[in-house]
Parts: C-alpha cells; sequence; structure tokens
C-alpha cells in the first residue's frame, strides 16, 4: 500500500486528493482526503499552519479509550501543557544516562545471551519479536521504573504486554470501520471491541498497582525512609506536581510506552535487513566500532565486547547512525500520518484543502521522491548523511526527512531513540553475523507501525573481527 501511494504521488508531483465517502453532501469535506509528501506542504501543515491542523476528532475518537488525553493523542492547552512538562525532562542528561543504563542491562543480561544460544544452537531466532520485546522491557523501565522481563529466556508471556498488545491491535481495529460502527460494537460488545475492553481493564489494573506503589515509596522518603530512588519519567511527573490525578499519570505512562517500543524495534529490524543486504554498508559500519574500540579498549577484541558500548563510544559511531537514518527515511516506523483541517485553507504548492477535510502525509514517500533525494533516493546509502570528508554527520531538513515528525510536535525521544538503536545495532554486529534463512522474505504488514509481516527470521553465526582489524591496520601502516 504504501509502494502504491508513493507511485501516485511520484505521478501528481507530490500531492494528490481523493474522496473515500459514498455519501455526496459528505463527499466534499469529511469524504475529502489530501495526500501529501512536497516537503513546502509539510512545513505548512506541521509548523506554519499548526494550530489548523490538529489531530482530530476522528484520530481523537478511536485512540481515548487507550491513551486518553495523553500527549500523542491531545490537541490545543491539553497537549502543550504536557508537552512543555515532559520537554523538560527530556533535555535532562539525568534521563538519558537511565536510557543508558536500562538498555546496557538489557543487552547484557538478556539480548546478548539469547542470540548466543541461538548460535550455539544452530537455529534461527526472529530477531523483530526479540527487538520488541528489548525495546518494551527498556521503555517501561524508563516510563514507570518496572521491568516486565518479556526478555528472558524462554521468551515468556507477560499479562501487562499481551494486553497492551491485544488493546492496541483492538485500537487499530477501529480505522477499518466509520466511527458510529465501532461505536455500536463498542455499546454491544461486539468482535474486537470486548478484546479491547478487557486488555484495557488488564492495562488499568497493571498500572494502578504502580502508581500506588511508587506514590507509597515517594512519601517515604520526603519522611526519611528508606527505598529504591527512582529515576523514571512517572517518578519526575510525580516529584514535579503532586497535584497529578493518577488517570493522568496513567496516561502519560502509556503515552511513553506506545511512542518508544515499535518504534525504535521496527526501525532496527529494517537496519539489520538492510546490513545483511549490503555487505559493503556492514563492513563500513564494523571498521567505524573496531576504530573506535581499539582507542577506547586496546587492542584485545576479546575485552570489546566483554561489556555494552558506553555514552562516549556510542556517540563518536557517525556512520553507523547515518545508516540508520538512512533506514528510517526509507523504512520510517510510522509510515503515514494524519490531520484534520479546521479551516479552509491553501497549501503552498496551491491545493486547496476545506475545513472538515483530512490530510494524509506519507512520511513513507517524503523519503523516496526524486525531486527531494535524488536519482538515487531508491538505493540505501547512508553516505548521504555524511560531510564532504566523511567524518560528520549532517541532518537533513526536517520537512524533507519527517521519520521523527517535525514542527512542535517533532520528537522528543529523538536523541534516546539513537542511543538505544546505536547501542543495539553495535552489540549485535560486533558479536554475530546474521544471515536470512533461504527463502525467507521481509513484507510489510498493514498497519500504522511498519511492522514486517512474518517478522525478521535469521541465522546467527559468530563474527571473526580479525579481518576487519587488519585492514585497519594496513590503512594506518599505509597513511
Amino acid at each position: 500500500m504504501h509502494d502504491w501511494i508513493a507511485d501516485n504521488l511520484r505521478a501528481c508531483g507530490g500531492t494528490y486528493q481523493t474522496c473515500i465517502c459514498a455519501v455526496p453532501f459528505l463527499a466534499r469535506k469529511q469524504g475529502l482526503v489530501t495526500v501529501t509528501c512536497d516537503p513546502k506542504n509539510l512545513e505548512h501543515i506541521l509548523k506554519v499552519r499548526f494550530d489548523n491542523y490538529p489531530k482530530g476528532p476522528t484520530w481523537q475518537a478511536v485512540f481515548h479509550d487507550l491513551l486518553g488525553q495523553g500527549i500523542f493523542n491531545s490537541d490545543g492547552d491539553t497537549w502543550l501543557f504536557q508537552r512543555k512538562t515532559a520537554a523538560l525532562e527530556f533535555t535532562t542528561r539525568t534521563l538519558r544516562q537511565a536510557m543508558a543504563r536500562w538498555v546496557s542491562r538489557a543487552i547484557k543480561d538478556r539480548f546478548c545471551p539469547i542470540l548466543k544460544t541461538a548460535q550455539l544452537e544452530g537455529k534461527p531466532v526472529d530477531l523483530q519479536d526479540l527487538l520488541l520485546r528489548l525495546t518494551f522491557d527498556n521503555i517501561c523501565g524508563l516510563a514507570f521504573g518496572k521491568d516486565p522481563q518479556t526478555l528472558s529466556p524462554g521468551l515468556p508471556e507477560n499479562g501487562f504486554a499481551s494486553a497492551f498488545d491485544r488493546a492496541t491491535e483492538a485500537t487499530l481495529q477501529r480505522f477499518i470501520f466509520p466511527e458510529f460502527v465501532w461505536r455500536f460494537k463498542k455499546w454491544l460488545r461486539l468482535g474486537m471491541e470486548v478484546s479491547l475492553s478487557r486488555s484495557l481493564k488488564h492495562v488499568d489494573d497493571y498500572m494502578s498497582d504502580v502508581i500506588s506503589t511508587r506514590k507509597l515509596e515517594l512519601m517515604s522518603q520526603q519522611n526519611g525512609g528508606g527505598g529504591a530512588h527512582h529515576d523514571d519519567l512517572l517518578s519526575r511527573f510525580m516529584k514535579k506536581r503532586e497535584s497529578y490525578s493518577d488517570q493522568f499519570l496513567q496516561q502519560v505512562a502509556l503515552n511513553f510506552i506506545l511512542a518508544g517500543r515499535d518504534t525504535s524495534s521496527v526501525a532496527l529490524s529494517w537496519f539489520f535487513w538492510l546490513v545483511i543486504l549490503n555487505p559493503r554498508v556492514e563492513e563500513r559500519i564494523l571498521v567505524e566500532l573496531c576504530s573506535i574500540l581499539t582507542e577506547t579498549r586496546g587492542g584485545d577484541t576479546a575485552k570489546w565486547v566483554e561489556e555494552p558500548l558506553v555514552f562516549d563510544e556510542v556517540d563518536r559511531l557517525v556512520y553507523l547512525k547515518a545508516a540508520l537514518s538512512e533506514t528510517l527515511r526509507l523504512y520510517p516506523s510510522v509510515p503515514e500520518d494524519s490531520k484534520h483541517v479546521v479551516a479552509d485553507d491553501v497549501l503552498p504548492d496551491g491545493t486547496f484543502v476545506p475545513a472538515g477535510s483530512s490530510i494524509t502525509y506519507s512520511i513513507y514517500s517524503a523519503g523516496r521522491m526524486e525531486f527531494v533525494w535524488g536519482g538515487d533516493c531508491l538505493e540505501f546509502k547512508p553516505e548521504r548523511w555524511l560531510s564532504a570528508d566523511g567524518g560528520r554527520f549532517v541532518a537533513r531538513d526536517q520537512f524533507q526527512f519527517v521519520a521523527f515528525n517535525a514542527g512542535p510536535r517533532i520528537c522528543l525521544g529523538k536523541d534516546l531513540a539513537y542511543l538505544q538503536m546505536k547501542s543495539i545495532a553495535a552489540a549485535v554486529l560486533l558479536r554475530h553475523v546474521l544471515v536470512l534463512p533461504p527463502g525467507h522474505k521481509a513484507e510489510q504488514k498493514m498497519s500504522l507501525t511498519l511492522f514486517m509481516k512474518d517478522g525478521l527470521k535469521v541465522n546467527v553465526l559468530p563474527r571473526d573481527l580479525a579481518p576487519i582489524v587488519d585492514k585497519i591496520g594496513n590503512n594506518d601502516g599505509g597513511a
């Protein structure tokens, strides 16, 4: 579907309009959808006329039961208040340090041992599933300081994780039907609405227990008692203002889990798939990794894999960041997004959009337009993100590269996402060679997030770093 939309946009110069409503008197407004990927239009929608293009009533109605009035499902003053509060926390170095601790612990104690076992047993693993579990554990730890341990030996089922997954899937089902249909099914408790109701009850009970326990811990600490120190987002919100309701705190946590879990894991899945298909890119990533680790940890390669990379080492991985950005350009975790049109408007390319209609901006297509990225726009080419000398990462205009959204709603966790993805990618590539089993294809799943339909099955083989180290030594000698 996303390629079909991209083909249409390519043929129409970056914007087209279509009607998806068969009711004549609704056709001009509610049934009219404008689809665009033109950077000038995206800047207009996401920044210049930001107030005219909110999430809108349809989106909010669909997600209300799961996300309430949380930051990713709200507009206006409700959104602005949460954004400002969260922005203060995301600018603090301590939050980045907290993410680094959660990621490093999960990599060392769970992720790498599971891959090592798969290597020794010679059995393929679904890397997408492992990454989903890893990022879910990490984001739960960062959001409310509790580790659900879904990435553990045997890959156990977790009640909260399963309920959250079912609730998300059932919520997305609502987009298939007109609002009156799913509301009718909700009223009669039919189909996926039954699953949604039960799952939301499980999620609510779990989060209520977390919040009440955390409040008691913080109260004990304030009264001079002991207890563990928590630096998660939930605790930070509680410390800032004690008058937040439990419902608000729960919505804060769930909104960040939804945003931070699937996006990074899906991006990493496509990254590993592209790296497997492009050995040249894989080698250059390894050269960069080995060069840095030779400086920071010495020449004994065995010591390189004893511990995950630390802050300073991760920050120096310029080419790896370029490869991850190139992955997100071609396979953005959220391929399409939509906005509601409040008042009649004209886009920069001359397209008229009436009040009450909707606009879909195709993030997937935005990264695949020749008039933006050049004739090689469909190639996986990390070098396009580097300076002429190859030593510096060069960010692109945010309205050309919309994988992290843009304008006032640009992703607050962008730096944390890069930190997590670079750490995980480095850990895997240093230790293992990934090989696709014969016949396995990476196909896109129809979802709001760009999952691989059948996962990413890989065989895990040991990595020999000696040829890379020798190459670095020979290059140094030549210099």
